[in-house]
């Protein structure tokens, strides 16, 4: 999810002003809490577009991730992220064909049933692409669908072997 904002140079600040003079289109960082691409849309007007996604805090808890051929791969997770970027992250070989954006069934993760129950309902989406998945059990999600929370310190998620 993206926002695009529009202000004068001058409501920009002069980091910013000063970032996209050495480099345009520039990275600035807003606060502590995202990064912001500003590109020039006129001399003194420019817009930044940022992701929400990217947003994540520094807080963590151990997850284990558990491969097709039963290895388990304990990683330290960041609460607020979304699972698929997690194992990206870890070097964990689970594909997110689409990059999180809802489009496939390649980020597929089998969950325990008691971690499952607590887990946010799933979208319409979610369950139709879910329905493309091999190997799918009472327990699957898609990893770009659930965000890590401090209830997850501990868990493990299958990844099947969807072609592993």
């Amino acid at each position: 999810m993206a926002s695009i904002f529009r202000r004068p140079a001058s409501v920009m600040g002069s980091m910013a002003t000063r970032r996209l003079q050495q480099t345009s289109p520039s990275s600035i960082l807003h606060g502590a809490k995202h990064t912001c691409r500003l590109h020039v849309v006129q001399p003194n007007q420019f817009f930044c577009r940022h992701s929400v996604r990217s947003f994540s805090s520094k807080e963590t808890v151990t997850i284990t991730y558990v491969d097709p051929l039963g290895e388990e791969h304990p990683v330290e997770a960041e609460v607020g992220k979304h699972l698929l970027d997690v194992a990206h992250d870890n070097n964990i070989e689970l594909e997110g064909a689409c990059g999180g954006e809802l489009a496939c069934s390649t980020c597929h993760l089998v969950f325990e049933q008691e971690v499952f129950d607590s887990l946010p309902p799933m979208s319409d989406e979610e369950e139709d692409m879910l329905d493309l998945a091999m190997e799918l059990t009472e327990t699957s999600r898609l990893g770009c669908q659930i965000r890590v929370t401090k209830e997850f310190e501990g868990i493990k998620v299958t990844m099947p072997d969807d072609g592993y």
